[in-house]
């Protein structure tokens, strides 16, 4: 499959032809170690410290939604880019795009929001940029932030560090920012309120690294793509299988019923609070303990592990013992989700 000759909205997904648009277009431009490792942060060494460094851009819409907004997302998003690669988040630039019109209040709350997490999780917004473009440019604000973090010293996760027997632990329930959002969008209304789960996972990936260290063989926060994309991700860079129990994922049941109502695999929904652990299977359970202990890991659990397989694929074993192959999302199902 080819890129094509223009770029799609599914082009911004998370899933097949994101990656298609990276490694056939972006990649070739700027080709060089750091970033063919395609990691959530990169990592470069300066004298003995390691140091991870990474960015990302933020356009939900609505920009205010239940448990979260823009700046709250944004701030949330580049700390666990970094928590995942092993490293302390430190500092965060954060810029800003603001369409002509917007209300100063508006602009001061989503402000106020980013700072408060910043400041709850003992980092800096160190600078930043502001441009306005024309009424009708950007809908309302995009914001970007990038960050850096320094690797901590137990820390020792990649795809090569993966192998057959591995645990595999999701620190959370699926789906809940994904549907939040468009369920507020679509004006719909549940009995049980759904809230997003944009919020911080540093506590548990750092906890997790300090106490258990090279056990720990690789993070990734299912953001875009949600789970599927993330395991089908690892699944082809390690050219291992991976089996997870329906059974064991965690999910709240007014998100899944979201989801059955939109016609929405939960698997695939964004999720922004969330991290995907991979673990030795020696030190599996005390990692779902110290997930737990942790804020924002009290629903975590063991879903699944990594196989010796023929081929790189992803099974669901379903709650009858059936099995279907999770695949890569294709593109966006839910844009402007993150």
């Amino acid at each position: 499959m080819t890129v094509g000759d223009k770029i799609l909205l599914a082009h911004g997904g998370g899933g097949r032809l994101t990656d298609e648009l990276i490694r056939s277009v972006i990649l070739p431009a700027f080709e060089n170690q750091t970033l063919n490792k395609l990691t959530d942060s990169a990592e470069i060494q300066f004298g003995k410290e390691n140091i991870c460094f990474t960015t990302d851009s933020y356009i939900v819409k609505p920009l205010f939604f239940n448990g979260g907004d823009i700046g709250k997302l944004a701030v949330c998003g580049t700390i666990n880019d970094l928590a995942v690669a092993g490293a302390k988040p430190a500092a965060l630039s954060l810029s800003l795009i603001i369409e002509e019109g917007l209300e100063i209040s508006i602009l001061k709350k989503i402000l106020s929001s980013a700072a408060q997490v910043a400041k709850e999780e003992d980092v800096s917004i160190v600078c930043g940029d502001t441009k306005v473009v024309e009424a009708g440019s950007a809908d309302k604000i995009f914001i970007n932030t990038s960050g850096i973090g320094l690797k901590l010293p137990k820390a020792d996760v990649g795809f090569e560090k993966i192998s057959a027997g591995d645990k595999i632990i999701i620190s959370g329930t699926l789906g809940d920012h994904g549907m939040t959002v468009i369920s507020q969008r679509e004006g719909m209304k549940f009995e049980s309120e759904m809230k997003s789960d944009c919020g911080s996972v540093a506590q548990i990936c750092q906890k997790s690294i300090e106490t258990l260290g090279s056990d720990i063989k690789f993070m990734r926060d299912p953001t875009r793509g949600g789970l599927a994309a993330t395991l089908n991700e690892i699944a082809a860079q390690t050219d291992l299988g991976i089996e997870i129990q329906e059974s064991q994922i965690p999910i709240n049941p007014t998100t899944q019923a979201a989801a059955d109502m939109l016609g929405f695999d939960i698997l695939d929904i964004a999720n922004e609070g969330k991290v995907v652990i991979i673990v030795s299977p020696q030190k599996a359970d005390r990692c779902l303990e110290i997930c737990k202990s942790c804020k924002n890991g009290k629903d975590a659990a063991i879903i699944g592990q990594v196989i010796k397989s023929d081929e790189p694929l992803v099974e669901l074993i379903t709650a009858i013992k059936g099995r279907r192959i999770v695949q890569m999302p294709y593109g966006r199902d839910l844009p402007r989700i993150c």
